[in-house]
């Protein structure tokens, strides 16, 4: 058994990740084929708990230390390597690694008492700081999710070594040097995998449909289907239990979401739970090549992102219809139902209901309704610590429904 327990901590940036950050911390993001929980847990070898929103521990993520070991606060918008996770290993009781003024994991000893979640209020002489000397991926904003996403993937391939892969059948074609790895169970026929610039991860019991076009840097984790002739272009990962039609590009799809038709997205991040109905579109460039503003929860409006490609960002539980058309840039809340003709707005609030004629307050008893049906069909269970949860997350947007 490891002598360390890990406190992994949303910090006071963790508005700048709604609202994928509403339903869940930062941790438990998924980027490259691991959830940051799962690297840190995998590299350090230890077991975690969580350092977050009061609403959220009391769902799911309760904060519990152990007095009896040595208690590692690391950052949750830090993403591990292994070079990172050797500094941290390496931490004594009462040392914090920051990189610049990046605050990256302090060792608290047996101290079980939880810290303020600020990045630099515990530092005021609390500690001895000491700065990494090795290169991170390190999140600022939602959408270094999918910009360094590519490189996640190849990241996490480390964490793979131990591990065994299986062989994909001969009547598909593999293209490139860089490595597919290949779970249990996995069904893939008649498909081209291209590795020529990144490699390709297959978790168990995914199913390949013929004529399916891969590109690599590429994660589908465990229990994935592509359909038929879907087109997944790099840097992209298909979260678990996602179906997945069509055309993809440099997205990162959490899980149990599904694009299970033809049409396009790139440049994206779908939470948990979502449903993209046939011919869904969302433009990542705009006609005139400019820079992309994106609606920012933390400054309550919108803000440049200097980026020239960026899709959508949609919160966990939200649906929308056949033939939707998103914008450049648009950021979609929790439990969104969106439908009808043309573009919608670019900032559609949490719990909205319509599109691009207008939206109206989506009621959270028939948001529930909803939700309860699709988990029903996993046999998954809709508690009441989940609901009560949801609740919160929809009185604190309420204000932006208005």
């Amino acid at each position: 058994m490891s002598n360390f327990r890990l406190v992994l901590f949303d910090d006071d940036s963790r508005s700048q990740f709604l609202p994928l950050a509403w339903t869940k911390p930062i941790a438990d993001f998924r980027i490259g084929i691991f959830t940051i929980r799962e690297k840190w847990e995998q590299r350090l070898k230890s077991e975690s708990t969580t350092a977050t929103a009061d609403y959220l521990q009391d769902f799911a993520f309760p904060y519990l230390p152990d007095a009896t070991k040595q208690n590692l606060w690391i950052n949750s918008r830090v993403v591990p390597t292994g070079e990172l996770a050797f500094e941290v290993l390496a931490l004594q009781p009462g040392e914090a690694l920051i990189k610049g003024e990046f605050l990256l994991a302090v060792n608290r000893g047996n101290d079980i008492e939880k810290m303020p979640l600020t990045t630099h209020e515990h530092l005021n002489g609390d500690f001895s700081v000491k700065q990494s000397n090795v290169p991170a991926i390190n999140l600022h904003r939602i959408n270094d999710i999918f910009t360094h996403n590519g490189k996640a993937i190849v990241e996490d391939f480390e964490l793979l070594k131990n591990h065994i892969s299986a062989k994909l059948s001969s009547s598909n074609i593999v293209i490139g040097t860089h490595p597919v790895f290949v779970g249990k169970n996995v069904i893939a026929e008649a498909s081209t995998f291209n590795t020529t610039k990144g490699p390709i991860y297959i978790g168990d019991n995914v199913e390949i449909m013929e004529g399916c076009h891969l590109r690599g840097p590429l994660a589908i984790c465990e229990n994935a289907v592509l359909k038929m002739g879907a087109k997944i272009y790099g840097d992209t990962t298909i979260g678990p239990g996602s179906k997945i039609g069509g055309e993809v590009s440099n997205c990162v799809i959490f899980g149990n979401s599904n694009k299970a038709h033809d049409g396009f997205i790139g440049n994206s991040v779908i939470g948990e739970w979502c449903n993209l109905g046939a011919d869904t579109n969302c433009s990542n460039l705009k006609n005139n090549y400019g820079e992309i503003a994106v609606w920012n929860y933390s400054i309550g409006g919108s803000e440049n992102t200097g980026m020239q490609f960026h899709g959508i960002i949609m919160g966990d539980h939200s649906k929308c219809g056949i033939n939707t058309m998103f914008n450049t840039g648009t950021v979609i809340g929790v439990a969104a139902n969106i439908f009808g003709g043309g573009f919608p707005a670019k900032f559609i609030p949490d719990f909205s209901w319509g599109g691009g004629d207008g939206l109206s307050e989506y009621q959270f008893e028939k948001a529930v309704e909803t939700i309860q049906r699709v988990y029903e069909r996993r046999k998954i269970k809709l508690d009441a610590k989940e609901i009560a949860m949801l609740k919160t997350v929809f009185k604190k947007t309420e204000k932006h429904r208005k």
